[in-house]
């Protein structure tokens, strides 16, 4: 990723990599003190802090065998240059059970130097937790005792 890239650039990498299954090359798209907050991850919210942490959490994608491709793409720009507003679905499969699905997606990033310093990320986490099969734990974590007293 050059430090010239536009915010709107560095999100078609994004997508181009995730589109790719270049799981352990998104992380090199963020900044090093990076922030990525999931506000509707489930069962909690998550908030990934610096890029060898979404490093982490990118290789457990790898694992999982889902592909997905990136479909009905916009891109909003915003009153500061370096923010947009990212509308998009995946059309994703399941390596492994040949399944597929769709999932509706929002992304707010923050680019700066031609890396993602921050991104809110908007998914529907439970189309993705029934067709990888972990919806019944997703569920049972939503029901358990720790859930019920937030």
């Amino acid at each position: 990723m050059s430090a010239a890239a536009t915010p709107h650039q560095a999100f078609e990498a994004l997508i181009g990599h995730i589109s790719a299954g270049r799981w352990e090359q998104i992380a090199d798209l963020y900044a090093e003190d990076t922030v990525v907050e999931i506000p509707f991850a489930l069962p909690a919210p998550a908030r990934i802090e610096g890029r060898e942490q979404l490093r982490a959490h990118f290789a457990t994608a790898t694992d999982a065998g889902v592909e997905m491709e990136a479909r009905n793409v916009r891109v909003h720009r915003t009153a500061d240059p370096e923010v947009i507003v990212a509308e998009f679905d995946y059309h994703g499969r399941v390596s492994s059970t040949g399944r597929s699905f769709d999932v509706a997606n929002v992304q707010i990033l923050t680019v700066r130097d031609g890396l993602i310093a921050a991104s809110r990320d908007f998914h529907n986490h439970p189309v993705i937790a029934l067709a990888t099969g972990q919806l019944p734990a997703l569920v049972a974590a939503l029901e358990s005792p720790a859930q019920a007293g937030r």
